[in-house]
């Protein structure tokens, strides 16, 4: 079966030219290199380069852009492209990874550090701070919009419009693996897609921040909320964690929602709403294996229905204080889940992964019943190179040890520091897609030898 895998992950794509950026390459700043691409060109942004002011859109599709040498900023500076953004993305299948963009300020107040108008983009490993919005995607039918292993912090104009990040009707968007915080007023989340699939993220305000919602769900929407750490700090600026379905205009057809085996915990002194649901919506919430921990009403939906969830006040949490949600031994929410099953379209809503800090992933595996949470006690699977010790998932995606000049260090399960070698042969050159796709690979394929082995 490896080898069969292995071909599948060997699959090449067409070629296409690469351009490098920075100090001693062809072209001193990124804008330059995008006016000089053609579609489907690769665009490497040296982290050694001074790139402030540098704004620009483009209209060329299939280009993907990709920090190099460590993660280079882009620090807008006060500048914009058409008055949105520091990059206006109007091409369709644009892939961004490892960059930093920050200082996204224009005069409406809705400066983004990528604004999305094309179909279809993926960032992968990028950090978006001090912008008026993170990403701020417009309506785009056909859309699929996919954010992995990312960090979105301090984004806000501070007016309440606003966010971390804020994605209008498109098709689907995949948020997963990435670390949301201290959103300047707006929302940590907001999307408007048909389909929101929010998976092994962490969202939360902590001590200082000022958030409103830590995910909108506005729309409504076939929305999946699973295995996500989301905690409300003290000073948010709205008592909701999770809010779906307030705004009626635009609303999508669908409206079915699903939670699950997520660790919600509102530090609220006030108390609030863990999941507020609109009168409008009809179809019933699925509430499924969460812990629901501070004071306040789980749901305003009375028709929800709510499974397995743990609402106690001692779920024993290895390190609250530190926003370490993982389980002790002997804490109520361990063995005490149910399956999850499916959403009504035939999606698995089984927690497959689990998140680690910051903006990172591992596997996650249940230790006889699933436990209830964001976490399996003794659960998590590093996501290996297939057992050759070259490549953990704990390295956040997109960025490439081979890149880093000295090798990396992630943090493995309960905060480990797991010492990462230089990457195989295998991942030498390879894109972030294709790294994804074997880790996933691997993934899977861990999970069988486990299941095989305890049936053993």
């Amino acid at each position: 079966m490896r080898g069969s895998l292995m071909i599948l992950f060997f699959c090449s794509t067409a070629s296409a030219a690469t351009l490098q950026v920075g100090p001693g390459k062809t072209y001193a700043a990124p804008c330059a290199a995008i006016a000089a691409a053609a579609a489907g060109d690769r665009i490497e942004i040296d982290a050694a380069g001074t790139y402030s002011g540098d704004v620009c859109g483009w209209t060329k599709n299939g280009l993907t852009i990709v920090g190099v040498n460590g993660r280079p900023k882009i620090d807008a500076n006060g500048m914009s492209s058409g008055g949105k953004a520091t990059w206006v993305v109007s091409g369709d299948d644009t892939t961004i990874e490892n960059v930093e963009m920050t200082g996204a300020t224009v005069a409406d107040a809705n400066g983004a550090g990528i604004r999305q108008e094309g179909k279809n983009l993926t960032v992968r490993g990028c950090y978006f701070h001090d912008n008026q919005d993170g990403i701020l995607a417009g309506d785009a039918a056909g859309s699929t919009i996919l954010i992995e292993a990312s960090e979105f912090a301090h984004n806000g104009a501070g007016d309440g419009q606003s966010h971390n990040l804020y994605i209008n009707h498109v098709d689907k968007l995949i948020f997963r693996w990435n670390y949301s915080h201290h959103a300047n007023v707006g929302h940590l989340l907001k999307t408007r897609a048909l389909v929101s699939d929010i998976r092994y993220n962490r969202l939360s305000d902590e001590a200082d921040g000022t958030a409103s919602y830590e995910i909108n769900v506005p729309n409504a929407g076939t929305t999946m909320i699973v295995g996500n750490v989301i905690e409300q700090g003290p000073m948010t600026m709205n008592s909701a964690i999770i809010d779906y379905g307030s705004e009626p205009t635009g609303f999508n057809p669908t409206q079915d929602l699903y939670v699950v085996n997520n660790t919600i915990v509102n530090d609220r002194p006030a108390g609030g709403t863990f999941v507020q649901v609109a009168a409008m919506v009809t179809t019933p919430a699925i509430l499924t294996n969460n812990i629901f921990v501070g004071g306040g009403t789980v749901s305003t939906q009375a028709a929800a229905v709510q499974t397995a969830n743990y609402t106690g006040t001692t779920p024993m949490f290895a390190a609250p204080a530190m926003f370490d949600y993982h389980l002790l031994a002997g804490s109520p929410c361990v063995d005490a889940g149910q399956d999850p099953g499916m959403t009504s379209g035939g999606v698995s809503l089984a927690p497959l992964m689990e998140y680690v800090h910051p903006a990172m992933v591992e596997g996650r595996m249940s230790i006889g019943t699933i436990d209830i949470g964001a976490y399996e006690l003794g659960g998590g699977v590093p996501l290996v190179d297939g057992g050759d010790a070259t490549m953990d998932l704990a390295v956040p995606l997109g960025i490439d040890p081979i890149d880093a000049g000295d090798g990396a260090t992630g943090v493995g399960a309960h905060g480990c520091g797991c010492a990462v070698g230089a990457p195989s042969d295998q991942f030498t050159g390879r894109s972030g897609d294709q790294k994804f796709s074997f880790l996933l690979i691997s993934l899977i394929s861990l999970l069988i030898l486990r299941r095989e082995t305890k049936r053993a």
